[in-house]
């Protein structure tokens, strides 16, 4: 079994086109499903949730996702200065008020976890388990300089065992570590990438013969759409420098917006 696993899409309509086109040109994938934070920091969040309807793509409620159902105080994301907590405040409202009845009923929908058993219930093998954050909470980062004792507690309270496979997103910085024999693996971002590469990123995640295999496939698509289309919006223009610098570009101080 071949699985494409997409997160953080943030209403990047451009990057979630460019990534379903890459993956359908891959003849031997057997199911896709999305990690959450479909919502927030560009200006199509019902067209990106009306195309994975739309396709019929699976998956589970991101921090972004569950708060905007709920019209939550704030979007749980965190900010490394002042004037990236202001911007997110801003991407929120934004994200709120441009939300359609529709759009925030499919949100709500979505389950906080997803189980895929491979082989079926009938066959001893893998679970890959599908969060968002860690398995309390959609709002943790699981950052790759957590130690082993971290992710461990995670697959512990998942009930992983060896062989199995735990998937997240959230912090857009795709990675991949194996500790007591359990895959940990965050699959990047779709639509704001934070790792210096302006791509889209997504998983293939390959199952063969109790045996996982990840493959980070990183996608060209229309940023400057994306920009113009930010620009053009009343989001505020510093979102545009984020996917031109693949999260690198840092605002400490207040700007234009």
């Amino acid at each position: 079994m071949r699985y494409a696993l997409l997160s953080d899409i943030h209403a990047n309509l451009p990057a979630l086109r460019s990534v379903l086109a890459d993956i359908d040109q891959r003849a031997n994938i057997d199911a896709t499903y999305h990690l959450g934070d479909l919502t927030g920091y560009a200006p199509w969040p019902n067209e990106v949730v009306a195309l994975l309807q739309d396709r019929g793509i699976p998956g589970i409620a991101g921090n972004y996702d569950s708060t905007v159902a709920a019209d939550y105080k704030h979007c749980g994301c965190r900010a490394d200065s002042p004037r990236e907590e202001e911007l997110s405040h801003l991407s929120y409202e934004w994200t709120r008020s441009h939300v359609t009845p529709e759009t925030k009923r499919y949100l709500a929908s979505l389950p906080f976890r997803i189980d895929i058993r491979p082989y079926g219930g009938h066959i001893s093998g893998p679970t890959i388990t599908l969060v968002h954050g860690n398995q309390t909470l959609n709002t943790v980062y699981v950052t790759e300089d957590r130690p082993d004792s971290f992710l461990e507690k995670i697959a512990r309270d998942l009930g992983a065992r060896a062989g199995d496979v735990i998937c997240f997103g959230h912090t857009h910085k795709p990675w991949l570590r194996v500790v007591g024999g359990i895959r940990f693996i965050n699959t990047g971002s779709v639509g704001r990438s934070k790792d210096g590469d302006a791509r889209a990123c997504y998983v293939l995640l390959s199952m063969e013969a109790s045996e996982a295999r990840v493959e980070f496939v990183r996608v060209h698509y229309a940023i400057d759409e994306a920009v113009q289309a930010i620009r053009t919006s009343e989001l505020p223009i510093e979102f545009a420098e984020v996917l031109k610098s693949g999260g690198t570009a840092a605002f400490t101080s207040s700007g234009p917006s």
